[in-house]
């Protein structure tokens, strides 16, 4: 990097740091929330049970929060020898004496969230543990990466974390959740901790290879890493990760802290870092949704493009993201496989919801001919030969069987000669999400071509970014 070049970053990275550090009032603020709430919390705790403890855990804990983003986490920590049915009972019963007004949400176990004072927080039971390879559930871990990370991290080290995470968020990659499944904080956390600085972790990215493979605490030297699912049963728990990004857990030697990110989205990490340090500016740290698109401008597209697009529209089942989005996507590849199977040729496909759900597969071919060409064995495999050539011998509505090369062939009526009948007929035969197999059952509509343009009242800005893709 030039002289020019680093001076403009260095001021770029100074400029983003004022704008998203959170001020003296915003930090006070917390203080006293937090302050208050871990007060109650720890009375209502220890009345049940005088072993248990309450710690904060989280960004605003590590002080790596970005402004705005004003969460408090309060886990409760309950002696091991609890059994899970009294941690879940207890627990929701310190959640509600600690948020009155707090409703109940459900993760692996029940927990208590509500809002304080402009506060989103979250009084989640969990069990005090001697190692985090000892946990009972998955919230179990947290306290263990926050001390982890609270024994590495200065000042310095956490404004270059609210570098990363600002410019993660501008970028769309931020969110362990399933329908981003991008990077979490605890991960981008570990990244900018592991490379020791935001800039440093653009440089390394710049040039990674996946799969990237770090191990914080060489828990895996001179070892195959452990296995993505740890399950003696299926006989995998000595085989390495297989992800793009594998970022072992400093405080679990057998969890990937990067299982949930998708391979899109280190590519397009690994893009915006490049173009941060190639043409360092403002804008690569502010979001920008695109304006919905109105039926007029996908017309328009439509007209340029040549293709036929087909959308498969249905009631969106009553799941939370985290449910519905791994159903949506399993759904929407297996619909291409099977349009691309039948000559269909998909060129580009998306799957969105709100109050419905679309399944989009834009077409390059939306028509085949009425025969199709079907290859049997080669002659010289005598019995499948000769099984199939028995099979279309006296077939009247087959072309053959003749011989082509070395094998039988023959001409047969294709099932559905458009992706329109396949659709309206036999949709129910494609790998499916359970969830949304159902509601097809319940039924669904398909739009072809220019009928598309009637999803813009609903999903207007996801159409908006898909006439427009970027990195």
């Amino acid at each position: 990097m030039n002289r020019d070049r680093d001076d403009a970053l260095a001021d770029v990275l100074e400029r983003i740091h004022d704008r998203v550090a959170p001020d003296a009032d915003e930090r006070a603020a917390f203080r006293d929330v937090s302050g208050r709430l871990l007060t109650r919390a720890e009375a209502a705790a220890k009345d049940r049970h005088p072993e248990a403890d309450v710690v904060l855990v989280g960004s605003t804990a590590r002080d790596t929060w970005v402004s705005g983003d004003r969460d408090v986490d309060v886990f409760v920590r309950f002696p091991p020898e609890v059994d899970r049915e009294t941690l879940e009972r207890d627990g929701l019963a310190v959640g509600h004496e600690t948020l009155p007004d707090g409703h109940e949400e459900y993760a692996e176990h029940p927990y208590v969230t509500g809002t304080v004072e402009g506060f989103d927080v979250d009084v989640v039971p969990c069990y005090r543990l001697e190692r985090a390879t000892d946990i009972r559930s998955a919230v179990d871990r947290t306290p263990f990466h926050d001390d982890y990370l609270q024994e590495r991290l200065d000042a310095d080290l956490a404004a270059d974390v609210r570098l990363a995470k600002a410019f993660t968020k501008a970028i769309g990659v931020y969110g362990s959740d399933l329908k981003t499944r991008g990077f979490s904080g605890y991960l981008t956390e570990l990244l900018v901790v592991e490379y020791g600085s935001f800039r440093t972790l653009c440089e390394a990215a710049a040039d990674w290879s996946p799969p990237v493979h770090l191990d914080p605490e060489d828990h895996t030297a001179g070892r195959e890493t452990a296995s993505p699912s740890r399950d003696p049963a299926v006989d995998d728990v000595d085989l390495p990760f297989d992800d793009p990004l594998v970022v072992i857990d400093p405080t679990d030697p057998e969890r990937n802290v990067a299982a949930v990110c998708s391979a899109e989205n280190v590519a397009r990490f690994q893009h915006f870092a490049r173009d941060l340090l190639a043409d360092p500016r403002l804008d690569l740290f502010e979001a920008e949704e695109p304006e919905a698109i109105d039926p007029t401008a996908v017309q328009s597209h439509l007209d340029r493009r040549g293709t036929t697009p087909f959308a498969v529209r249905f009631d969106a089942p009553d799941l939370v993201d985290d449910q519905l989005y791994p159903q949506l996507e399993r759904s929407r590849s297996g619909l291409v496989d099977a349009l691309n199977r039948r000559g269909f040729d998909v060129c580009r496909s998306a799957a969105w919801a709100d109050e419905t759900a679309v399944l989009l597969v834009e077409c390059a071919v939306a028509e085949r001919p009425d025969i199709e060409r079907h290859e049997g064995p080669p002659v010289s495999v005598r019995e499948h030969a000769e099984g199939f050539y028995d099979a279309y011998a006296d077939n009247p509505s087959v072309y053959g069987p003749f011989v082509d090369g070395d094998r039988y062939v023959v001409e047969r009526e294709r099932e559905y000669a458009t992706a329109r009948d396949f659709l309206a007929s036999d949709l129910l035969s494609v790998r499916l999400g359970a969830h949304v197999e159902s509601a097809l059952e319940d039924g669904y509509e398909v739009l072809v071509g220019d009928d598309i343009t009637a999803l813009c009242e609903e999903f207007g800005v996801e159409l908006a970014a898909y006439f427009d893709p970027r990195p």
